[in-house]
């Protein structure tokens, strides 16, 4: 019978992860308000990109010493929260500094390397039945964390220090959360010694490989677009001559990222039903034909805006799906490797989608811009039709692959 207590640390969880994650877009949120000598295109890349680094370095650290499996998921969370929100309020310090930011942006993103990961696993260990709705809800959270520095910066009318006051404030509180109301779940297996041939034996499962090639395709499109999207909106509102464009752009981003982690709830219900890989395979179907869609709305506000909701769901609505499918596939001792594996591996690739898009933008223009994104779920869709066709996917979703 289930635990009657699931829903209740599902919540603490969700709550803690949404306050961590506020943490990723804290500086990008603010790049309309910041008035400094070193800003250009190139740094604007790298605020985000300097975070992304940072994580990659921190999941690949705790792949390998598979932290997340020895050390215990909720210690590991809250010293890693508390971690990334000492270094986003350093920016409040040594923001003309760009070296400093540079490096303060890429310790937060080592520090919530150990925040994201094993707020999944412990997700998934209140969880056998509907665990694509549990880790759906929680990726849910993370997309509201993200949204949140938007909504700041419109609630501060595009003043930066309050920014980086309230998502470091809410990384504490999600770390006090997860020590003093989170408990680990009935299926969460026990912690498994040190074993530097975990990686080796993870690569060798082709059901592993095949759900991480899903989310690669995935990774390539979703963090350019939330890195972008409120640039790419606030250049449309201002050729289209709409007061307050910045302000108005802020706000339109939030509620577009917002809008996936509605969307990411809604997967994990239909995900339970249907299928892990119909699910993603039909959330990438949508998310890339809005990107190589959304350039023919861009001279058209409102159109634009109903794209965007569109996109901004579909863009994460599968993301909790593959990560969940992890859990399923991989083996049971070591499923906090295989998911900082799967995420240092695909946050990896977003710094190429990235780092291109500025130079995107100089060759094609705006309206246009967004179009090399749709390869990525295109080629995730391919990976994860494979997945469905191998015996090992009636591991999930309890047999509805």
């Amino acid at each position: 019978m289930p635990d009657p207590r699931r829903w209740r640390m599902l919540l603490w969880i969700c709550l803690a992860e949404l306050g961590a994650l506020s943490l990723w877009f804290s500086a990008t949120a603010v790049i309309p308000s910041l008035k400094t000598t070193w800003m250009s295109p190139a740094a604007q890349a790298w605020l985000s990109m300097a975070v992304t680094l940072g994580f990659v370095a921190g999941t690949a650290i705790s792949a390998v010493l598979t932290l997340a499996d020895w050390m215990g998921a909720r210690r590991l969370f809250a010293l890693a929260a508390t971690g990334a929100a000492l270094a986003n309020a350093a920016l409040l310090v040594w923001i003309d500094s760009l070296g400093v930011v540079m490096a303060c942006r890429f310790l937060t993103g080592l520090m919530l390397a150990g925040a994201y990961p094993p707020g999944m696993k412990l997700a998934a260990s209140w969880f056998v039945e509907e665990r694509g709705l549990a880790v759906g809800s929680l990726v849910g959270a993370l997309t509201f964390g993200t949204a949140l520095p938007h909504l700041f910066n419109y609630l501060g009318g595009l003043s930066w220090p309050p920014v980086i006051v309230a998502t470091s404030l809410a990384a504490l509180a999600g770390a006090a959360l997860m020590l003093t109301l989170v408990e680990d779940g009935p299926h969460l297996a026990a912690r498994s010694p040190f074993n530097p041939h975990a990686v080796a034996q993870l690569v060798r499962s082709r059901s592993v490989v095949l759900a991480s090639a899903g989310y690669f395709g995935h990774m390539w499109e979703l963090y350019a677009m939330w890195t972008w999207i409120g640039l790419y909106l606030g250049a449309a509102f201002t050729q289209a001559g709409l007061e307050g464009a910045p302000r108005l752009a802020s706000a339109t981003t939030a509620l577009v990222i917002a809008a996936g982690g509605v969307a990411c709830i809604v997967a994990g219900r239909l995900a339970d039903r249907i299928g892990r890989t119909a699910t993603t395979m039909l959330a990438m179907i949508g998310s890339g034909a809005c990107a190589a869609g959304i350039g023919l709305v861009f001279e058209e506000p409102l159109l634009l805006v109903l794209v965007a909701l569109v996109w901004g769901a579909t863009v994460i609505a599968d993301s909790a799906q593959f990560s969940t499918a992890i859990s399923e596939l991989a083996s049971p001792d070591y499923v906090g490797t295989a998911l900082s594996l799967q995420t240092c591996l695909g946050f990896l690739l977003t710094l190429v989608s990235i780092r291109l898009y500025p130079a995107i933008v100089a060759a094609w223009g705006w309206p246009s811009s967004f179009v090399f994104l749709a390869p990525g779920p295109l080629l995730g869709t391919l990976a994860m039709w494979k997945l469905r066709r191998l015996p090992e996917s009636v591991k999930l979703a309890q047999g509805r692959r």
